[in-house]
């Protein structure tokens, strides 16, 4: 496939990393927030997960910056700790072990991840975005990164009596034509050639334009300032010096800062191999990221984020699906995205400011809602029971806990589903079905384990004297050492007893051939003649 270079891939990924930095401007600054950060460091982790790890990976869709998931171990972090500086030496730490991990392979473990699982993630990370946003959308919520009570404690159904009861007209409005422009701009074919004037821009700008007008005509329509983007203004060379806080290197001494680090370094990897996995399937071209640059990018990433004041980072689901669905084409949308928060918060911050949240969250919104389409889980309704469950099971164990429980519900799910499928593969027949037979033919599956030997047990249990037995072994390549000996006494002992006709076809004549190491036997030869 031929590589598209950063400077041929502008025109193309422009719109798309447009998208992406209108989405990822609040949601640094509200995480900064969030965890009790100075806002810029939000931004820094912005522009270094663009521009460093944007560089870096091999993912054209991934995009990374500071991470919701990781809100809750920052906060509680720099609490302990007593100072954001201490803090920054921990994102050194977590950098230098993502990088370990990078260089032994352990982005490897994402191969485990089964698609159902990753769409249930998708889908609910579109669920949750589409809940978080509707209070921006209604102007009623200031929290950049949404209202977390939502959430506390699963599902708070009392927090949207009381988002009802406060919502705000000209909020709403701003949301409306924001969303219309947006569905335009996807469906009039002569609009969505407009490659550098994306939908998203023309609805912000909208946004702006509408809420301006409210202001100046002294309406109720018009929204405060704490429902508007509110970044960080320095007047001067050093006011933005003092807004950057630098690591203090003495907390390299303190064993609290190394727990954190390492407690960072394995949640920020393992959320990250799940947006890799989850972006590689949002990749219209399904091109496969290598995993374990991926690590080694986010190490260095995190490295230079923390040395220069930045929070640590992850590959984002958000960002990396508005990436995807604005028509992002290769890894220059991400750097694109992180040229732009950087160009555009040092020099007209005072214009981004001007951007209403509704405006925004239409924009998330219509990424949520694409995430989470009924289609989607029509397909998997449609895919069976073992496919369908735990999909479901994901999308609600994210939506009502985290990523990372969600996702363990949903793997755990998935993994018993499997087993209990290994468990069946082999045969099992009732005791009523084996009283109708004429002949009995059991054929085994292509790899028979030790999973297996419950089922085969149950059946020959079941056979009853004077019944002819057909074990078929021909399409089997592996035969675990247990089921083999107990087959091989079902056919020279038992079967002589009862007098049962066992006919053997395609087994091999030695364990050894089965790829086990026990000595060499010569395996069932018993066959009673008719």
């Amino acid at each position: 496939m031929k590589k598209t270079s950063f400077i041929g891939g502008i025109k193309e990924n422009f719109p798309s990393g447009l998208v992406v930095f209108l989405v990822a401007l609040p949601l640094c600054l509200g995480i900064a927030l969030a965890s009790g950060a100075p806002p810029l460091s939000g931004i820094i982790s912005g522009i270094v997960g663009g521009l460093v790890v944007g560089f870096l990976s091999n993912s054209n869709i991934s995009v990374s910056g500071p991470a919701a998931g990781l809100t809750a171990i920052v906060l509680t972090a720099i609490t302990d700790l007593g100072a954001f500086e201490l803090f920054l030496c921990a994102g050194i730490i977590a950098g230098f072990i993502q990088l370990v991990l990078g260089f032994i392979k352990a982005g490897s473990i994402s191969n485990y991840f089964p698609n159902n699982v990753i769409e249930g993630m998708l889908a609910a990370i579109g669920i949750i975005i589409i809940l978080k946003q509707i209070p921006h959308a209604m102007g009623f919520d200031n929290d950049y990164e949404g209202h977390e009570s939502i959430f506390d404690n699963g599902l708070n159904f009392g927090y949207f009596t009381e988002l009802f009861g406060a919502v705000h007209t000209g909020a709403i409005l701003v949301t409306l034509v924001s969303v219309g422009i947006l569905i335009l701009w996807d469906k009039i074919p002569a609009l969505k050639r407009m490659k550098m004037l994306p939908g998203a821009l023309v609805a912000v700008v909208a946004g702006i334009l509408l809420n301006e007008l409210f202001k100046l005509s002294g309406s109720s329509l018009a929204i405060g300032t704490q429902h508007l983007v509110s970044l960080p203004v320095p007047k001067s060379l050093d006011d933005f010096k003092n807004l950057v806080t630098m690591p203090d290197f003495n907390g390299f001494t303190n064993p609290k800062v190394w727990i954190v680090g390492a407690t960072i370094a394995i949640v920020a990897s393992i959320e990250t191999l799940l947006c890799i996995e989850a972006s590689d399937r949002l990749d219209k071209q399904r091109r496969i990221t290598d995993t374990n640059l991926e690590l080694k990018a986010q190490g260095i990433g995190n490295l230079i984020s923390s040395f220069i004041g930045g929070l640590p980072m992850t590959s984002v689901v958000v960002r990396s699906s508005a990436n995807a669905n604005a028509g992002a084409t290769s890894k220059s949308s991400a750097m694109i995205h992180g040229i732009l928060l950087l160009v555009c918060v040092l020099s007209i911050p005072f214009i981004l400011n001007l951007i209403p949240l509704a405006t925004l969250a239409a924009v998330l919104i219509l990424v949520g809602y694409k995430l989470a389409k009924p289609v989607t889980f029509k397909h998997f309704w449609h895919l069976g029971k073992f496919q369908f469950i735990p999909f479901v099971a994901t999308v609600v164990a994210v939506v009502a806990t985290d990523l990372l429980k969600g996702v363990g519900i949903g793997l755990a799910i998935s993994v018993f589903y499997i087993l209990q499928g290994n468990m069946k593969r082999a045969y099992y027949l009732s005791r009523e079905k084996l009283d109708d037979a004429d002949g009995i033919n059991i054929k085994l599956a292509e790899e028979v384990s030790f999973l297996n030997k419950a089922a085969i047990k149950k059946t020959l249990k079941n056979i009853k004297p004077n019944s002819t037995v057909t074990i078929d072994a021909r399409g089997t390549s592996y035969i675990a050492t247990d089921v083999l000996e107990m087959i091989q006494d079902f056919a020279n002992i038992r079967a002589k007893e009862e007098d049962i006709n066992v006919e053997l076809l395609g087994f091999k004549t030695s364990y050894k051939d089965y790829e086990r190491d026990e000595d060499s036997h010569i395996l069932i030869t018993h066959r009673r003649a008719m």
